[in-house]
């Protein structure tokens, strides 16, 4: 079945936003992008606001299955989960900078004070999928007996840290800017829970 011409605006919106950004990007780059005309575009959305309202929400369907997925889940111990997050975030990082940056986190830099469908979108993604990580932090806190956390701010910081990792990356150009930060993120973490009887783990 092909996709829709809706379908492929929102996947266009996903690959030109984070090139070119929010602002750069144009209703008429979408629509060459997607292979469709300005009049199925507006038939769809009613402007480009809207279209990225959306798109933060595909960019939010489209990675929760990835992440669902993906082998950080399988460890017992809820710290080795979560070092393991970190892990597989780091190990996304991988080809040009626009492929492994983050869709929300580049819109919103530009649009939150323009618009604030757009920042409320984005939040939502954001905190959508810091929360996919709440359970494990509370398990590892029970576990590890640490205070002065809770697992909703240790889960917002983790997303903090990475799309500060994919700023920096950008400003440098360079990914490699982005893998030493997240490395420096799981450090953080390991010395935050200082179990007992375990090594720190090297990036």
């Amino acid at each position: 079945m092909k996709p829709s011409a809706r379908a492929k605006l929102l996947d266009a919106a996903l690959g030109t936003i984070r090139e070119k950004g929010y602002s750069a990007t144009s209703v008429d780059d979408l629509c060459a992008r997607a292979g469709v005309t300005k009049g199925a575009f507006f038939h769809h959305f009613k402007s480009k606001d809207a279209l990225a309202v959306a798109a933060a929400d595909h960019w939010s369907e489209t990675t929760a299955g990835l992440f669902a997925s993906a082998a950080y889940h399988d460890p017992a111990d809820p710290l080795d989960r979560i070092l393991a997050y970190v892990d597989f975030r780091k190990s996304l990082i991988d080809g040009e900078i626009a492929e492994f940056t983050c869709l929300v986190g580049t819109m919103v830099q530009e649009a939150y004070g323009a618009s604030d469908d757009i920042r409320g979108a984005c939040w939502r993604s954001i905190a959508g999928h810091a929360e996919t990580l709440e359970a494990d932090i509370a398990a590892a806190i029970e576990k590890y007996n640490v205070g002065g956390i809770t697992p909703e701010s240790l889960a917002l910081y983790t997303q903090a840290s990475i799309q500060g990792a994919f700023i920096l990356a950008k400003a440098k150009n360079d990914p490699g800017v982005a893998i030493d930060m997240i490395g420096h993120l799981k450090r953080y973490i390991e010395l935050l829970f200082k179990p007992e009887g375990r090594e720190a783990r090297r990036p």
